[in-house]
């Protein structure tokens, strides 16, 4: 029977981050003048809808207490705010303080202009730069001559860096760059899944740094940005979260919204889900989309697939928090002139980075203030954020005053906790993936979505709740429109 406006198509969204959200509004694209058709509906837990991050206002300071930014040359994020109509709100980091810091022995030091995560483009940067001796110096300058590597089998980032420039530029500025983008420990994080270009660049060049020095990219880098490629972040005008409203906004009229919704159990059965609820309501949906922590999935499916449910489970993840805290600028020793401060784990701080959210976008702090962002945790520290919030905060705060020369009292103090929330992707995490999707294809009605499959960045759950949408489309929808034009 024809999906009508009296029997209509039920699509369950389940998981009200950017990756649920993103997954309602394709649906809502997809339906078209067909929305009459169609019952959607988007189930988050918690009491607000907009997952790991979102922008605050305390008093005149703009804070943010997850990204702050996304990255440009994935497509999907860009995209989505131009079908959104707000590409005009995007704004740019500050070109003037376009560089990152790493701590070396105490004390900050710029990281060598043109770096790019785990290799220099440039060479006279490296010889300059005070962060290695003059033996790791001619260790980084022999990759030239180091062989490429023949086999296709997934190697652990820090073997990789190992590999190519030595121990030296991997514990001194690689790992502490890496770790503040993943929170991972570079020893068992996986390079086909995080950071793949550079096995091209091998493949291609055998020498990273030729490769990097040919290679013409297509964007607009400035030459004289160190550490990440700050040129290519987008934020919103007045924040991160303004992207999350702005897709509400547009679904909010043909997509049931409801915070506060615990699903505790999934059922399959036939073509149908049952999802039933923590307050004993129950769900019907034909088509069910899973945008949640893979830990979470595996839960829930636990009774309808075991072996999915396995799969699903295998991807660790780990916890940490951010510290956001507003200071008067004359308060602060440092300058400041820089996007943020990485800290490597030889060093034995008890935090990762920070991160200084005003002089990245203007407009967050007001005049003579500063907004730091204080990170802690991750897979390399886990025991840092096992202990109260008092305590948490006051070690943080310790950190930053003994290395940033921060004095006198906060304006504000915001302390933010992700427990579980960053997927560890792992050496073979391509073959935990394949292996859910292989178990995952037996239910071609269910979309499993989010950062623990293809990427951990605002574009990549955008795109995973996109495909995982057009997916479940395809399997109820299609089929449906199909019969429709070939009539018994």
């Amino acid at each position: 029977m024809p999906f009508t406006a009296e029997k209509k198509c039920r699509i369950v969204v389940v998981g009200g981050g950017i990756t649920g959200l993103a997954a309602a509004h394709r649906i809502v694209e997809l339906a078209g003048e067909s929305i009459e058709q169609m019952d959607i509906t988007l189930l988050d837990a918690s009491d607000r809808l907009g997952g790991s991050f979102g922008t605050e206002q305390i008093g005149d300071y703009t804070i943010e207490t997850g990204a702050d930014s996304f990255i440009t040359n994935k497509p999907w994020a860009i995209d989505l705010t131009k079908r959104l109509g707000m590409q005009d709100r995007l704004i740019s980091p500050n070109p003037e303080f376009q560089r990152s810091l790493i701590l070396h022995r105490g004390k900050t030091v710029v990281t060598p202009v043109g770096f790019n995560l785990l290799a220099p483009s440039q060479i006279w940067p490296m010889i300059k730069t005070p962060l290695l001796s003059p033996l790791g110096k001619a260790r980084v300058a022999m990759e030239y001559f180091i062989p490429r590597k023949t086999d296709d089998r997934d190697e652990s980032l820090a073997d990789f860096v190992r590999r190519r420039f030595g121990r030296e530029l991997l514990d001194k500025i690689v790992q502490p760059m890496v770790g503040g983008i993943y929170t991972s420990d570079p020893e068992k994080l996986s390079l086909k899944s995080t950071l793949s270009r550079f096995i091209e660049l091998e493949r291609k060049h055998g020498s990273l740094i030729r490769g990097l020095r040919k290679s013409k990219s297509k964007e607009k880098v400035s030459q004289q940005a160190s550490g990440a490629r700050y040129g290519l972040f987008a934020t919103p005008v007045e924040g991160m979260s303004e992207l999350l409203q702005q897709l509400q906004k547009k679904i909010e009229h043909q997509v049931a919204l409801r915070s506060g919704a615990s699903v505790e159990s999934i059922d399959h059965q036939g073509p149908c889900w049952t999802l039933r609820l923590k307050n004993g309501e129950q769900i019907e949906a034909d088509g069910l989309i899973l945008a949640l922590p893979t830990y979470r999935s595996s839960e829930l499916l636990t009774d309808v697939s075991p072996k999915l449910s396995d799969a699903l489970g295998q991807i660790e993840y780990a916890s940490s928090a951010i510290l956001v805290s507003g200071h008067r600028e004359e308060d602060v020793d440092h300058d400041l002139n820089a996007f943020g401060l990485v800290i490597p784990h030889r060093e034995k701080r008890r935090i990762l980075a920070v991160s200084f959210l005003s002089r990245k976008f203007p407009g967050r702090a007001p005049a003579g203030k500063v907004i730091l962002r204080t990170f802690i945790g991750g897979a390399m520290q886990p025991e840092e954020i096992e202990h109260s919030d008092d305590d948490v905060i006051e070690s943080a705060l310790s950190e930053i005053r003994e290395i940033l020369g921060v004095r006198g009292e906060p304006d504000f103090l915001r302390l933010v906790r992700y427990n579980r929330a960053m997927p560890q992707y792992t050496v073979g995490h391509l073959d935990r993936v394949a292996e859910i999707r292989k178990w995952g294809a037996a239910f071609p009605n269910l979309g499993l979505s989010g950062n623990g499959f293809d990427g951990v960045g605002i574009p990549d759950c955008v795109h995973s709740g996109e495909q995982a949408a057009e997916a479940v489309w395809r399997a109820v929808v299609t089929p449906q429109e199909k019969s429709d034009s070939n009539p018994e």
